[in-house]
């Protein structure tokens, strides 16, 4: 059985409230669960203490039993001091499209000929 430290979502529409949670990664977002180990608000302010609660020692124990973090559970339990911080880098995201290259491309001719037209 693969386990996964996930979060399975609850509040209403506009309203989301995260529980924190050990689940089969075959079990469906806001599905069956084992157990419950947190609480996550993503609408309080970051700074806020309210904002994660988690049993941290329930978090080892299950990460020690072989249970692995989603992204954004491992991010909690890095900041909580749990996980050790990894190194995460995604070059290709502060890349401009492929319309913006254009644009670009040709706003760069334009400056060219008026430079030369000069």
């Amino acid at each position: 059985m693969a386990l996964k430290l996930r979060l399975a979502r609850g509040g209403s529409k506009k309203r989301p409230f995260y529980r924190i949670v050990v689940t089969d990664s075959r079990m469906p977002r806001d599905g069956r669960f084992i157990e419950k180990l947190g609480l996550y608000n993503p609408l309080l302010a970051k700074a806020s203490e309210e904002r994660v609660k988690m049993d941290i020692e329930r978090a080892q124990y299950w990460i020690g039993q072989g249970a692995q973090p989603t992204d954004r559970v491992a991010r909690m339990l890095e900041a909580a001091g749990v996980l050790t911080k990894t190194e995460r880098s995604n070059p290709k995201k502060g890349e401009p499209g492929d319309k913006a290259k254009k644009r670009a491309e040709e706003k760069a001719a334009k400056a060219a000929e008026a430079t030369e037209a000069e």
